[in-house]
Order: C-alpha cells, then sequence, then structure tokens
C-alpha cells in the first residue's frame, strides 16, 4: 500500500477573486500533512504531469473542461470540483447546458457545494452520477468574508481610505459583451452580417435564444452604466467614483469615461473585499460582489434602469434581491444620498437573510476550508494516492498533456489580442514573497500557520507544505 500523501492541486484563474481564498486553503490543506500546488490554472495544466498523484480542485464541471479531466485522470488523479459561479446561476434547464457537462461530471469524485440551494440545483441535473458525493462545506471565497477574517484585508482598506477618501465603489459585468478578448464574450466576431454569430466561451452551452436575450439586454445595461457614471460624478462632488470592471472585461470603455471625468478612477487592483469595505456605497447589476456586500454590512444598490425580470430576477436574482433596488437614476440617487448621509444601511430584511442562509453554507463555526480539507481526509486522500494507472494510459495522459501545453503556448502567442495577454491580465506575475506575506497575514490573525513553507515549483505556480 501507498503510504504517500496525495498531492492537492489548487488551479487559480482570477487572481483578485481567487488567490486569497485559496492561500487560505492550501495552508489549512499543507498544515494537515498534504503537499498542496497551487498557481495559475493554465501553468498547472502544463505541469500535471510532473506533479505527484492526488487529487485536483477544479472550479467548474463545464463541457470545455473535459479534455483536462480525462488528460488528469489517464494520470492517476482524482478530480473534487466546486461550481464557481452557482450562486448567481440562471435557470436550471439553462444552467445545466452552460454550468456542467455529462462527461465532465462522471468524472468527478466528489462536489463541495455553496451551500443547500446548490445542492438543491445539482440534484435535478439528470446526468447527476448516482450516488455522487456532494458535500456541503460551503466555498473558501465566504471564508473571506467572515468576521474573523476582514482584518486580513484592515491594511489595504486603511490605504484605500487613505488614497481616495470617501468613494462609492461600481462594480461592473459585462464581459459577455464587452470581452477582454474577443471569444470569452457571448457571441464571437463575425465578418459576414448575414450569417449568426457563432456563440462564445461564455455562451456554450446556451440556447440561443436565450444568449441573443441576455446579449441584448447586457448591451442595454452597459449603455446605462456608461451613462451613469459620469452622471454620479455630477451628483455627488464629494466622493470619488471607482469603476472596478469584470476582471474578464476589456478596460477601454470606461477609461474613455473617465478621461471626460475628473474623480472617476478605473481599476482591478486586488481583492474586491478591501474595497467593498472601504467604500461608502457599491452600485452593480446583478453581479456577485451585491451578495458579498450584503455579508460584510455595506450597502449595494442595484441599479435596474433596463428591467428584464427574466434575467434580471430569475438568471441574476440573488445579489439583486439583496441589495436596494433603484429603478431610474433619480431613485438612486435618492438613495445613494440617504446612505451617504447615514440614514440607510444595508437593505435587511428576514427574507434576505433567509435566502443568503439557504445560498451560503460555513458562515460560522469551521471555515469552508476546514470542511473541504475534512472531506479530503475523511476519503483517505491524506494517507495514501490515487492508485497508479496502467503504464499504456498513464503514457497516454502524459503525451496528451505535453500536447495540450504546445497547442495552448502557441495559442497564447497569436498575433493580436491573445490568450498571454488575457493570461497575465487575470494572473499578474506574484513572488514567492508576496505569497509568503499573504501567508504571515492569516497567520497573525488566525495564530497559525507558523510551519507553512512556499517554494517555486514552475512559472506562475508555487509549491505550499508543512
Amino acid at each position: 500500500m501507498n503510504n504517500q500523501a496525495s498531492t492537492l492541486i489548487i488551479p487559480v484563474e482570477s487572481q483578485v477573486r481567487e488567490l486569497d481564498a485559496k492561500i487560505l486553503l492550501s495552508c489549512v490543506a499543507a498544515e494537515r500533512g498534504f503537499p498542496v500546488i497551487m498557481g495559475s490554472r493554465a501553468y498547472t495544466h502544463f505541469q500535471v504531469a510532473s506533479i505527484p498523484r492526488g487529487i485536483y480542485l477544479a472550479k467548474s464541471m463545464r463541457s470545455m473542461s473535459d479534455s483536462m479531466f480525462r488528460i488528469l485522470r489517464q494520470l492517476g488523479y482524482e478530480i473534487a470540483a466546486w461550481e464557481e459561479e452557482a450562486l448567481v446561476h440562471p435557470p436550471a434547464d439553462t444552467y445545466f447546458s452552460l454550468r456542467l457537462s455529462p462527461g465532465t461530471i462522471k468524472k468527478v469524485s466528489h462536489v463541495f457545494a455553496w451551500g443547500q440551494e446548490n445542492v438543491d440545483l445539482l440534484q435535478q441535473y439528470p446526468a447527476l452520477p448516482e450516488n455522487m458525493p456532494i458535500h456541503i462545506t460551503g466555498n473558501p471565497r465566504g471564508d473571506m468574508l467572515r468576521p474573523e477574517i476582514r482584518p486580513y484585508f484592515a491594511p489595504e482598506v486603511a490605504r484605500l481610505r487613505n488614497l481616495y477618501g470617501d468613494f462609492i465603489l461600481v462594480n461592473t459585468n459585462f464581459s459577455d459583451v464587452n470581452p477582454y478578448i474577443p471569444h470569452v464574450g457571448l457571441f464571437l466576431p463575425t465578418k459576414d452580417q448575414s450569417k449568426p454569430a457563432p456563440l462564445g466561451q461564455s455562451g456554450i452551452g446556451m440556447s440561443r435564444k436565450f444568449a441573443e436575450g441576455l446579449h441584448d439586454h447586457k448591451l442595454a445595461i452597459l449603455e446605462d452604466f456608461k451613462q451613469l457614471i459620469p452622471l454620479l460624478e455630477q451628483v455627488f462632488p464629494g466622493v470619488t467614483i471607482i469603476v472596478r470592471p469584470h476582471p474578464s472585461e476589456s478596460y477601454q470603455i470606461y477609461h474613455e469615461i473617465a478621461a471626460k471625468c475628473q474623480r472617476v478612477i478605473i481599476t482591478n487592483q486586488g481583492n474586491v473585499i478591501p474595497w467593498l469595505l472601504a467604500a461608502k456605497a457599491m452600485l452593480h447589476n446583478g453581479c456577485t460582489t451585491g451578495l458579498e456586500a450584503y455579508v460584510l454590512g455595506i450597502p449595494a444598490i442595484s441599479y435596474l434602469a433596463t428591467l428584464n425580470e427574466y434575467y434580471d430576477y430569475d438568471f441574476q436574482g440573488l445579489p439583486t434581491k439583496l441589495s436596494h433596488q433603484c429603478f431610474n437614476f433619480q431613485e438612486l440617487a435618492d438613495t445613494l444620498a440617504r446612505i451617504l448621509a447615514g440614514e440607510l444601511g444595508v437593505a435587511q430584511s428576514q427574507e434576505r437573510q433567509d435566502l443568503i442562509d439557504y445560498y451560503l453554507a460555513a458562515q460560522d463555526g469551521p471555515f469552508a476550508c476546514e470542511r473541504i480539507v475534512d472531506v479530503l481526509e475523511a476519503s483517505g486522500y491524506r494517507k495514501k494516492q490515487p492508485p497508479a494507472r496502467p503504464i499504456g494510459t498513464y503514457l497516454q495522459g502524459w503525451l496528451f498533456t505535453k500536447l495540450k501545453a504546445a497547442a495552448t503556448s502557441l495559442y497564447m502567442r497569436r498575433p493580436g489580442p491573445n490568450r498571454l495577454a488575457y493570461h497575465n491580465h487575470r494572473f499578474p506575475e506574484i513572488s514567492v514573497a508576496e505569497i509568503e506575506q499573504r501567508i504571515t497575514r492569516f497567520g497573525e490573525l488566525l495564530k497559525r500557520f507558523d510551519t507553512i513553507k512556499v517554494e517555486p515549483y514552475a512559472k506562475h505556480v508555487f509549491k505550499i507544505s508543512a
């Protein structure tokens, strides 16, 4: 019997959104005896053939992951997964075709759910494998919202307040229609206007009718926000307007707006949580940050000047329902004025609290990170690796890894807006020292992690162990 602990691979796609939470998860796992490989998702995939067998922690189960999941299984890894976008999701039929794949989910050994709603949704999936273990653990990103962890961000909150004074945070989520690179949007650009545009990365799995309706609705909301940003500067002269685009968005249109304004700042720097904690109020339209603001106790407004109940409530309803809802600019201005004057706080009600409790587990008690590692330990991964695959199967996986890495590297360097620029936008260079500093902050806060060490494993990839 092999008594070597399984290596836990923790890939990170969007650094500003995921890294802090996955550092915390890495530390908890390493402290319990798991060797951890954590870093850029793309560059981790380049290295999987050289990493000792273990368990790969996936952030989605879409059809686009099927080839990578197949390679991982050929190499001898097992796969655990959560659904990164489970908190804000479309109606079940669209969600299943968009975010789940029968071929992908059958390769998964464990699913970690954000909360009970996530379980109830998954159990409706017709292709859910029989007896699939679904564990209500919460998510590491939820841990970052908890009162015990918030002081982790205190230095950054103080810096932001000192730098910008009183500010309103505007969070956008228009990557469907304003993507950083064209192929990640809902539709791919096409020169032949007589033919329907092919679905892009965010549209794969949607029905054409749903995608076209969402595309038109998002374009209309984007226009609302383009008008909103300069109006906010005019109506609220005593505050700065911070616009924080989605990590997958192009910034160009926002920079064009800011160029005509005096107090509009465009930035996507760092985790959104310190920005929320430092802000006087946050404006959004169906963005997950509306939920994060609610949990953090920060007043949030969902701006619904263009309303489509199907998309705004059935699809993006959760963060909107947890926020003050404003249906025109005057209503928004009045609500915002009351917030800035200290007369109005978070949109609170028992109905909202019941809603967040249904969607988000691990708001108290053990952290989601601890609960996830508990499951891995109970499943035997700390005591031994998954069994080795037959040599022919392994060699096939090894070969596919090398071919896939070579193809991805070439694709990253195509002329024009390319995958490499997009990767570096979402996962900029970070050093071992910077990772160590973040671990130290967690350690000082939680009185643990003294034995954790970080080593470079490959470009954009780190080994974390105790």
